[in-house]
């Protein structure tokens, strides 16, 4: 599971790509514009950055930019847009995006490349002798050299009766539907049906919580902010 943030002012880019990447199993943090996205990236630490282009107060190439020169830019940057033209990609990629994605964005496309991104792991800063923006000059993975002696953990048994109703034979994603409905229904009662202290307990963004809720089929229920 990885930690992504999507910023593109588009709330329709936005809520897509953060259900797509959702169920594929990653924390999905969202932003409208290059302020949110510089809140975000200091306060998540993302592993991945999916950044618009074209965006009404800083453009995405400026922000990608200023992360080089403040040496922010140690986590794979995916540029989008579907207007920009290749000088635009090109400019991005020297500057230290790892891709450049074309909206409209298709599924396949979307998960190769975040993938692939993924897969280079958090990557070197070297400074640009010239004191210019801050950039990557090898972006590709370190790999760790394994121990020659790796100790057997034991098989895990499960414990049936933390699952409740919750049968391990049925497809995974009607077990993982039941398995979010208990999750949420839990965090729910605990903190007294307060959106505010579910959505930081279980580190999604608010409106990312309703829709979820909404998913599920959990009841509206009284609930405080």
């Amino acid at each position: 599971m990885a930690r992504i943030l999507v910023v593109d002012d588009e709330i329709g880019i936005r809520e897509l790509l953060s259900e797509i990447l959702y169920d594929e199993g990653h924390t999905i943090e969202l932003a409208e514009n290059a302020s949110q996205a510089r809140a975000a990236r200091l306060r998540i630490r993302p592993d991945l950055v999916l950044l618009d282009i074209w965006m009404p107060d800083t453009d995405g190439v400026t922000l990608l930019k200023e992360w080089g020169s403040q040496g922010l830019l140690d986590m794979p940057v995916i540029m989008m847009s579907g207007h920009a033209t290749i000088d635009t990609a090109v400019e991005a990629t020297r500057i230290g995006a790892i891709d450049f994605l074309e909206k409209p964005i298709t599924l396949q496309r979307l998960l190769k490349t975040v993938s692939a991104g993924l897969a280079r792991g958090r990557m070197p800063i070297v400074k640009s002798v010239a004191g210019g923006p801050i950039q990557n000059t090898n972006p590709a993975p370190v790999l760790m050299q394994a121990p020659e002696t790796v100790p057997v953990e034991p098989v895990a048994v499960v414990d049936r009766s933390l699952l409740g109703d919750i049968t391990l034979d049925q497809p995974l994603r009607e077990a993982r539907d039941a398995f979010e409905r208990v999750y949420f229904e839990y965090h729910l009662g605990r903190e007294n049906n307060s959106m505010t202290r579910v959505s930081e307990k279980t580190g999604l963004e608010r409106t990312h919580l309703y829709r979820k809720l909404k998913q599920l089929g959990i009841e509206s229920r009284k609930r405080s902010t």
